[in-house]
């Protein structure tokens, strides 16, 4: 899936997107965290990204860890940071099919 983000930049606000919309599914937060971790990995690494949040890369990996309970807040600095904020998310599925 990184490669392919890679490869494909402009499919990662749509797997965020696609992501999110299911996160009250069962699995659907731990799926949606997955998702945002491959796009990090995609978009430079957790060092990268944490400075570019302007949060330390262990906040951002224990934030992001299978235990982490990362607010709404930290989610957005990060998600702006990998180049695909909140807002870019939320319109990835104005064009979708219904």
């Amino acid at each position: 899936m990184v490669q392919l983000l890679k490869d494909s930049p402009d499919f990662a606000p749509v797997y965020l997107h696609q992501a999110f919309i299911e996160i009250d599914e069962p699995g659907g937060y731990e799926a949606f965290m997955l998702a945002l971790r491959h796009v990090i990995e995609a978009s430079g690494g957790m060092t990268v990204i944490a400075k570019r949040a302007g949060i330390s890369r262990e906040s951002l990996y224990k934030s992001l860890s299978p235990n982490g309970n990362p607010s709404f807040k930290r989610i957005a600095e990060v998600a702006s940071a990998t180049g695909y904020p909140i807002s870019r998310i939320a319109a990835a599925g104005l064009n979708a099919p219904a």
